[in-house]
């Protein structure tokens, strides 16, 4: 019995409709049952003179619930009156109140965490709120061993506030949503299941991850569970059915395997975007350390039409520029904790240094520019780089990223009307300022999973294990800023990484896209074989920027 799975049932609101309710389990009790508990969150009872009749026939044992019923108590000062007291007590028959918090372990040794009520914002706190109080008593026992990885399952009345960061947007308005200290609550017991209600909606999170990968052991996902109001007349969910095997009998191996669509940790914030809360204050953070080490030092960013590049492509050799026209300025408009740190010498790439070429730049934004690769592989061959002096994507701030990404999706849709696709990669190794690589690859002459394919069998061939990275996985997550790595982005929106350990083939990107397989430009894998002359160089890039100026944002702003 051990390994058998519990089958639950979870419900929102049920704001005392306790006929429509049970009538509805009993006909999935013979269609999919049977159901060994249902556990209700949000209100349970109501406050109409139907509501309380109908109650009264199941206190009384005229009716009785047809599965084993938990719920939680009052999430309004009016609802209070309907619980005799703060502790837990069967209420009818089948129907049992769990109390203000605790934790319920039932015999197949399945683990629920549960808190009843709002989060208090006064103290006293009234009847039908919880405190930090409550949630620091309720989770110091059970993780203060040094066996805990979680509990089987989270009911809380209230959402955690921030839960749809990095995951599909719920249909509430977010602004007022949830609860800042049931946040905290969730992220220290990493409930597999967490189900909450009052919002009047049904969402369903995507899985998320207890783990940073590469950085922390693997632990299981959480999913987060929203249900509506029973009866709502919109009709939406208010019951979710599902098995589980509580967390104690099963395998490690099997506890911890990732689904496809896992995200990250919601509730991973740094420190100073943290709600200072009385369950979990945390100190904050100097402003910017988010963003960049600030032991290096830092100069004004740069901005305006007119701006040099230059590239190191391998560490050793130059690559980009930057374009013609325009005069450079600076922005008086920086915050001084984001002024991207300056170079200790010399940059082939910061777009205000003497050595950018400046003929080969193709579009300057904001944050970011675009340019012609040196020694390009095709003849739209480009690269995305920063303005300022950022030696990887995980050190880039918010800003930069944004624009990074609107030069991602013009290049897209340039390549596209090319009847192109196009690959980037970026290899944080050798090289001092970042340079993200962007080649196009001609539709008709191989499919995103041929493209992948080289890579991971190139890769394997060199004895480097490249691995996938999920689909809402922010590299930030993995490679931690001065972690050496080449990242690899197809048209799909799959990632693919290598944390780089001694020696990395400078060329390894190039060499995969020349290959016979692909590109089949074997001898264009070193960029030192392909320079042009100055004059070729010039109007090479005069082409391409007039070609490319439709897509470009920059010359609207």
């Amino acid at each position: 019995m051990a390994e058998q799975p519990v089958r639950v049932l979870a419900c929102g609101d049920v704001e005392g409709r306790l006929t429509a309710l049970f009538t509805r389990v009993q006909t999935i009790q013979k269609k999919a049952g049977p159901f060994d508990l249902l556990l209700c969150v949000g209100e349970f009872f109501g406050s109409t003179p139907e509501a309380e009749a109908e109650w009264q026939q199941y206190k009384t044992g005229a009716k009785k619930a047809p599965v084993h019923t938990y719920i939680l108590g009052a999430a309004s000062q009016k609802a209070a009156k309907s619980f005799p007291s703060a502790d837990g007590c069967e209420l009818a028959d089948n129907i049992t109140y769990l109390g203000r918090r605790g934790v319920f372990t039932g015999v197949s040794g399945l683990q629920i965490a549960y808190v009843s009520g709002r989060e208090a914002l006064q103290e006293p706190a009234p009847a039908h709120c919880f405190t930090s109080k409550d949630l620091s008593a309720l989770v110091a026992p059970l993780t203060g061993g040094s066996k805990f990885r979680g509990v089987d399952v989270l009911l809380t009345s209230q959402w955690p506030r921030g839960v749809w960061q990095y995951g599909n947007p719920p249909e509430v308005n977010t602004k007022f949503c949830g609860s800042d200290s049931v946040a905290d609550l969730a992220d220290h017991l990493k409930p597999r299941y967490h189900f909450a209600a009052l919002e009047g909606a049904h969402y369903e999170r995507l899985p998320y991850r207890n783990h940073v990968i590469l950085q922390e052991n693997a632990q299981h996902v959480s999913r987060f569970i929203a249900l509506a109001a029973v009866g709502n007349p919109a009709k939406k969910k208010y019951l979710y059915a599902f098995n589980i095997v509580p967390m104690k009998t099963m395998e490690p191996s099997e506890l911890v395997k990732q689904p496809q669509d896992v995200t990250e940790n919601p509730y991973r914030r740094t420190a100073k975007d943290k709600p200072k809360t009385g369950f979990n204050a945390t100190p904050e953070e100097p402003a910017g350390q988010f963003f960049f080490d600030l032991s290096q030092k830092q100069g004004a960013g740069f901005r305006g039409r007119g701006r040099k590049r230059h590239s190191d492509e391998d560490g050793r050799g130059r690559e980009q520029q930057q374009r013609d026209g325009g005069e450079g300025r600076p922005d008086g408009q920086n915050k001084q904790p984001r002024r991207p740190p300056q170079p200790t010498g010399p940059c082939w790439f910061c777009l205000a240094s003497p050595q950018v070429e400046k003929h080969l730049v193709i579009s300057i934004g904001t944050h970011c520019y675009l340019a012609l690769a040196k020694g390009s592989l095709t003849p739209h061959h480009m690269l995305i780089l920063p303005i300022g002096h950022y030696q990887s994507v995980v050190e880039l701030s918010s800003e930069v990223l944004l624009e990074m990404e609107k030069y991602k999706s013009a290049l897209k849709s340039f390549y596209k009307s090319k009847g192109e696709r196009c690959v980037l990669f970026e290899r944080n190794y050798r090289s001092q300022h970042l340079q993200l690589q962007v080649v196009p690859v001609p539709l008709d002459r191989c499919t995103t999973e041929d493209i992948k394919e080289a890579f991971m069998v190139q890769a394997q061939e060199q004895q480097m294990e490249m691995m996938e990275i999920p689909e809402h996985t922010d590299l930030k997550q993995i490679a931690p800023p001065g972690t050496p790595y080449f990242y690899v982005e197809l048209d799909s929106g799959e990632k693919l990484y290598y944390r780089i350990q001694k020696h990395f083939p400078l060329q390894f990107g190039r060499e995969v896209l020349a290959s016979e397989a692909l590109l089949n430009i074997p001898t264009r894998a070193d960029w030192r074989e392909c320079k042009q002359s100055r004059e070729e160089e010039e109007a090479s890039c005069k082409q391409l920027r007039d070609d490319f100026q439709p897509y470009d944002f920059a010359w609207e702003d």
